[in-house]
């Protein structure tokens, strides 16, 4: 009796393993399969800055901002390229949205003071500061903003998944890709990994549409 009930027991944790394993293969399998679906439904919505427009708005998204105020290659990209949209005529304004979570971090500030070096008057101009995430910047560009269409600048890993969340939050986004030269490879690579993760986060955002934790009254871009 007890041989048979040990019996039991080991064929059951040996069929909990196997249920464990094929599960976490699954998982693993869609994410791939998710990931890759979005770099390929979304490519045929990004173009280059001498196709782009003409389009009322352009969103910037933030990144990294250094201690001394200065903008890391990736973003100083992102902003040259809205510049340069700006300044061919293809849109009319750049909405600059990034983190302003700490008084003493400030992407969008940052982005316009470069921005304005480079010749975009301030005026022109509507720092977004409370674009923490993608999914947070593309819900307040429609619900604070009121874009419903625009051109999404930012590097080309980033892309699809920017492009996915703000298409799938009701706005007719293409994007242009912002890179403008040969960025540092390890930090290239972890964010190329982080996106990978990142686009699996997009899809829960946009099922579950919850508000992003900062919101306020509506700012439409005249």
């Amino acid at each position: 009796m007890e041989e048979r009930r040990g019996f039991s027991a080991e064929k059951l944790f040996r069929r909990l393993i196997i249920a464990a394993i094929m599960l976490l293969t699954g998982a693993v399998a869609f994410a791939f399969l998710w990931n890759e679906w979005v770099q390929w439904r979304y490519q045929r919505h990004i173009t280059s800055v001498s196709e782009a427009g003409p389009e009322r708005v352009a969103v910037i998204f933030g990144a990294a901002v250094y201690g001394n105020g200065r903008l890391s290659a990736m973003l100083q990209d992102r902003v040259r390229t809205g510049v340069e949209l700006y300044q061919s005529g293809r849109v009319e304004k750049l909405l600059m949205t990034g983190d302003n979570s700490s008084e003493f971090y400030n992407e969008p500030l940052a982005m316009m003071a470069y921005a304005n070096a480079l010749g975009v008057p301030y005026e022109d101009m509507q720092p977004d500061y409370g674009g923490r995430r993608t999914y947070d910047s593309c819900y307040r560009a429609e619900a604070i903003f009121g874009l419903d269409t625009t051109i999404l600048v930012t590097q080309a890993f980033h892309l699809p998944r920017a492009l996915f969340t703000c298409r799938a939050l009701g706005i007719d986004a293409v994007g242009v890709v912002a890179d403008r030269r040969t960025y540092n490879e390890r930090s290239l690579r972890w964010s190329e990994t982080r996106e990978f993760v990142a686009i699996l986060a997009a899809l829960r955002d946009v099922i579950l549409h919850q508000p992003p934790p900062v919101l306020g009254d509506p700012i439409p871009i005249e």
